[in-house]
């Protein structure tokens, strides 16, 4: 088979069928061991990771393969390297796999029986990264800072929240999707495998602003987060709240919202003031959040704000 594609008559289909508006063709994402060599840069490591769990509950589910891609990437331009190192492994939650969460990843209880996720691997694993990023780090870092807490200690970036895929002209963040668009498909839905294809999307350029999808990320790293809670909103302006994706806090009763950057968090009272609270005095709590605690179940600095 490999011979057939590597035919140069192959080869020319192949760009003929690219170049034609009405046809697509899409190639099976690789493992590589290099996106390029270093040219004498002063390098970061980085880390792609992802989870598979028995559900979407991080107080009852539990992580049961952990994949993850070491890589070294060039922070001013977002450009990466070489892939230094990969783990996957699986472990045994305790109880059964539930069969709606094995339709989706294919994991099974004699899969995991009897296995478990080394820890000391992993915190050996980690040593010198200076960023994790996942697609839904929100996700993937709550299941992973419960099961492993060293997680807690390393700045996060996501994939899915911190790139506008839509803005982009990309009319899904689905993961499968996006390497779709870019011209790829791969196996998803296991760690590993989720690991690389992520790793090569964020190699891509965007179709708008032509940058780095890895280089959007760190553009986002050392912008602050701002949780607004819009304490005592009239009952009248909830569909105005929702509207606006705000949500509702069970706990808390009330709505809250996240939006990032100091701009952004200036927008966001001005509009509470006008929209919400009708232009009158009001206080609402606001929680500072930074790529440590950004995307985990871990509280910021909160402080409550007169608007």
């Amino acid at each position: 088979m490999s011979s057939i594609l590597n035919d140069p008559a192959t080869a020319d289909a192949k760009r003929l069928l690219d170049a034609h508006p009405d046809y697509k063709v899409i190639r099976r994402i690789s493992t590589r061991k290099a996106f390029a060599e270093n040219d004498g840069r002063v390098l970061s490591k980085g880390l792609i990771v992802d989870t598979e769990t028995t559900g979407t509950n991080p107080d009852k589910d539990a992580i049961i393969e952990l994949g993850m891609i070491l890589f070294e990437y060039d922070p001013q331009t977002g450009s990466a390297y070489r892939i230094l190192e990969s783990f996957d492994q699986l472990e045994d939650p305790g109880f059964p796999v539930p069969p709606e969460s094995t339709a989706v990843h294919g994991i099974t209880d004699e899969m995991v029986a009897g296995k478990r996720i080394d820890d000391a691997s992993v915190a050996q694993f980690l040593e010198g990264v200076s960023l994790v990023i996942a697609h839904n780090s929100k996700f993937d870092r709550v299941f992973l800072e419960k099961r492993l807490p060293i997680f807690e200690s390393l700045p996060w970036g996501c994939s899915f929240a911190q790139v506008d895929w839509n803005g982009e002209g990309i009319g899904s963040a689905k993961l499968d999707y996006i390497a779709y668009q870019y011209g790829f498909f791969y196996d998803a839905h296991r760690a590993e495998v989720d690991c690389f294809a992520l790793l090569e999307i964020l190699q891509q350029p965007l179709p708008k602003s032509g940058e780095l999808v890895l280089k959007s990320i760190l553009n986002s790293l050392g912008q602050k987060s701002y949780k607004v809670y819009a304490t005592g909103s009239p009952f009248e302006t909830k569909d105005t709240l929702k509207a606006r994706a705000y949500r509702w806090d069970g706990e808390k009763k009330c709505w809250h919202t996240t939006v990032t950057g100091d701009e952004a968090i200036k927008a966001e009272v001005v509009w509470l003031k006008s929209s919400v609270y009708g232009g009158r005095p009001a206080k609402v709590e606001i929680e500072v959040q930074n790529c440590m605690i950004r995307f985990s179940s871990r509280a910021g600095n909160r402080a409550v704000r007169e608007i």
